[in-house]
């Protein structure tokens, strides 16, 4: 702990102090369980087989190293912004900065714009018959108006969508002991791996995709500053959130090796929809299409709310335009973030296939995260008024290197699209300096000016 003195570090915000621990939980249950676990065991089922529970254990793990690193910043310094916030601080340098926010917002806008499209195609299909485009940007639009209307609101929100995700995951794994009981299913497959596969290789390779599934628990650091005592109630928040994730996750990966062969499941593109079919339990067919409705949507809002948060915490501190740090009066919502970071996502609707910039993402938290353990470490030395969480030096000295080992699996094509997307925050930055400085610098003729009154 720091000092025993205890105050308030979230006096003085323009933010209100909206979200309480339950709700806090909650917005990192449903971030963490988010969309990506109805889709994800099919992926995971041709790199590990039956072993699905593996990795995402594995995952978990790895994710809990960064997670108590965040613990210790964000209540630390429970300022909107996360890690752009936390680099500025340990590194004193703007670009360094700028390019954790940058890497943040275009992993959080990128998401967002393919879960819109996510929610628009096959699974809004079930009940209407639309294009995808227009659709995902009136989904946008809906999310963005739920986003201004106020933090609180957004996670009550959350809270009834988490709710409905959860149920789904909860109807896969009581089906499947339903089968159980029954004498049907293969409990021998959990612990097949496919033929000619080191299992080794192969969990560390279906880590990467199972890590991807628990990076939403950055998104709770960009709302540090609309926490109620975020010393106190962050930390249990968040690591029982990763906590009930893991467990759910790791339940579902076994619910699923048990039903159905690795063959089926990986040729499926709604793996669970095919696990509860499998188990000849009377779930109608459009039941999971609307709960994978919900989560899609449960995940769009939060991602916006976390890129929107992110955009104004920079603007803040001076690393983006401070037109984005305005708010609405009555709602205290960063409404020019918001309006910002949904007309970008609209534009990267237009793209279409985001399966490569979906790892791009990963790649991009991962340096997000490494800069996140750095600072924990370089941070040691400061000081602050208030009691903080703090983890032992060991726990983000590992976390770096999960980071660095999850990195070593990506792949060349990845590496290029992120290494790119980098440049452009470089060509930002640069633009966002000069402009800054051609405003601040005085009018050649001012002084002339000013002597002729």
């Amino acid at each position: 702990m720091a000092t025993a003195q205890t105050v308030r570090p979230e006096q003085g915000s323009k933010l209100a102090q909206s979200i309480t621990g339950p709700l806090l939980y909650l917005f990192i249950l449903g971030d963490v369980l988010g969309a990506g676990i109805y889709a994800l065991m099919g992926v995971l089922s041709e790199e590990v087989g039956g072993a699905l529970w593996a990795p995402l254990a594995v995952a978990l793990a790895l994710a809990l190293l960064t997670a108590g690193s965040y613990a210790e910043l964000v209540t630390k310094y429970p300022r909107a912004g996360g890690a752009a916030i936390f680099a500025e601080r340990a590194f004193r340098n703007p670009l360094i900065a700028f390019l954790v926010g940058f890497s943040m917002l275009a992993a959080g806008v990128t998401s967002a714009a393919g879960l819109a499209l996510a929610f628009a195609g096959d699974y809004l299909g079930t009940f209407l018959d639309v294009s995808a485009v227009p659709a995902a940007v009136v989904f946008l639009l809906l999310v963005a108006a739920l986003n201004a209307r106020g933090i609180s609101e957004s996670l009550r929100s959350n809270m009834v969508m988490t709710v409905v995700e959860v149920s789904g995951l909860v109807i896969v794994i009581v089906t499947v002991a339903v089968l159980l009981g029954g004498g049907g299913g293969d409990v021998s497959r959990v612990g097949q791996f496919p033929d000619g596969v080191s299992p080794g290789s192969a969990i560390l390779g279906a880590a990467v995709i199972a890590y991807y599934s628990f990076v939403g628990f950055e998104t709770s650091a960009n709302v540090a500053e609309e926490v109620r005592e975020p010393s106190r109630v962050y930390p249990k928040a968040l690591f029982g959130a990763l906590l009930t994730a893991g467990v759910v996750y790791v339940l579902v990966g076994l619910a699923s090796s048990i039903a159905l062969p690795s063959e089926e499941l990986s040729s499926s593109s709604g793996p669970l929809l095919a696990v509860v079919a499998a188990t000849g339990v009377g779930i109608p067919a459009w039941v999971f299409s609307l709960i994978a409705l919900v989560a899609v949507a449960n995940g769009a809002l939060l991602t916006m709310i976390m890129a929107s948060r992110v955009t104004y915490g920079m603007a803040e501190q001076g690393l983006l335009p401070r037109g984005l740090a305005r708010v609405l009066p009555r709602r205290k919502t960063p409404w020019v973030a918001i309006v910002t970071t949904t007309v970008v996502a609209m534009l990267l609707t237009l793209v279409g296939d985001l399966s490569v910039l979906a790892s791009t993402v990963v790649l991009l938290l991962l340096f997000v995260f490494i800069s996140t353990n750095v600072a924990v470490l370089v941070l040691r030395r400061d000081r602050v008024e208030h009691r903080h969480f703090r983890v032992p030096a060991f726990v983000p000295v590992l976390g770096i290197a999960s980071c660095v080992l999850l990195l070593t699996q990506q792949e060349g094509r990845v590496w290029l699209y992120g290494l790119g997307l980098l440049l452009v925050g470089v060509v930002l930055f640069g633009v966002a300096r000069l402009t800054g400085r051609r405003s601040r610098a005085p009018h050649p003729d001012a002084d002339e000016r000013e002597g002729r009154s």
